[in-house]
């Protein structure tokens, strides 16, 4: 391990990050077969398999995954040695990769980032809208906005504040239907659905709404879509209060029934600690997500 060569670290680094022999050859300018070598010879040298071969892709064993943060390190290190030899070590850059629900990277995240651009115009950051848990052990995401607390201790989480979700219509559907107040109001009243196996039903007959699969007009799995339907007048949905109070032609209604109350937590990985474009990215998010609009 004392003549680690770097070149071997680098086809490491980039394995892991692309998943691809093929597409880390290209990152570094060579050859698939002079990539894979490289590759061989560092899991030689360490006596351990860093990636498991499934079809064309080059996934991370355990071992791999561990190594990984060291590597990085290592990586980060050389980078900011070749930036204070140039005399820009404070420059900052890099892509760091955000997951978040649809309507956060939608609605919640743009304004964010934008300042963060103004203030590090060296970072990218590349936003991952999906409802579902990206794998940050695996590296699916760096940072990833949450609504329920990490189980893994591998994690580093912060629980930047708990948000609240009301429900609204359109002014339309209003006009033309009414304002329904109380839950005995809502009996009769149309909803937009989440999905057709009844777990989102459930979830408002928990909240004390009377209701059954007649009420709802339609359906839609993914935020951002449920919101538009919304905003169209197809019935009434709920919402972060800070998205709606910035979303034109919408009114709350059902203003007796409790809101719907969840945490948002900002989770990250272990690089964290050592990769200071990371560390701000997230230091801009969570400042940012602690702010109710």
């Amino acid at each position: 391990m004392d003549n680690l060569d770097w070149n071997q670290l680098k086809a490491f680094l980039q394995t892991a990050q692309t998943g691809s022999l093929s597409a880390a050859a290209r990152k570094l300018g060579l050859t698939q077969p002079t990539l894979s070598r490289q590759v061989a010879a560092i899991e030689q040298q360490m006596g351990v398999t860093l990636f498991e071969r499934v079809g064309k892709s080059m996934v991370l064993t355990p071992t791999g995954l561990d190594l990984l943060e060291h590597a990085r390190a290592m990586g980060t290190a050389a980078e900011a040695l070749g930036l204070a030899a140039s005399g820009r070590s404070e420059a900052v850059g890099g892509v760091v990769s955000v997951s978040a629900t649809d309507v956060v990277a939608t609605h919640l995240l743009p304004p964010i980032l934008q300042r963060l651009r103004a203030q590090e115009p060296g970072i990218a950051v590349e936003v991952i809208a999906s409802n579902a848990l990206s794998d940050l052990l695996r590296r699916e995401a760096d940072i990833a906005i949450r609504h329920v607390q990490p189980e893994q201790p591998e994690l580093i989480a912060r629980l930047v504040r708990e948000a609240r979700a009301c429900f609204y219509a359109s002014e339309s559907w209003v006009q033309a239907h009414g304002h329904p107040r109380s839950a005995e109001d809502a009996v009769n009243a149309e909803f937009v659905g989440s999905d057709r196996n009844g777990q989102y039903l459930a979830y408002l007959r928990q909240y004390g709404l009377s209701l059954s699969e007649d009420n709802f007009t339609c359906y839609a799995d993914h935020t951002a879509a449920h919101w538009a339907l919304v905003r169209q007048g197809m019935g009434i949905g709920a919402m972060m209060d800070e998205i709606a109070r910035e979303t034109p032609g919408i009114v709350r209604v059902l203003d007796e029934v409790a809101p719907v109350r969840f945490p948002v937590w900002l989770v990250s990985h272990r690089e964290l600690r050592t990769s200071r474009r990371i560390r701000l990215v997230f230091e801009a998010l969570a400042e940012g997500l602690a702010l109710d609009r």
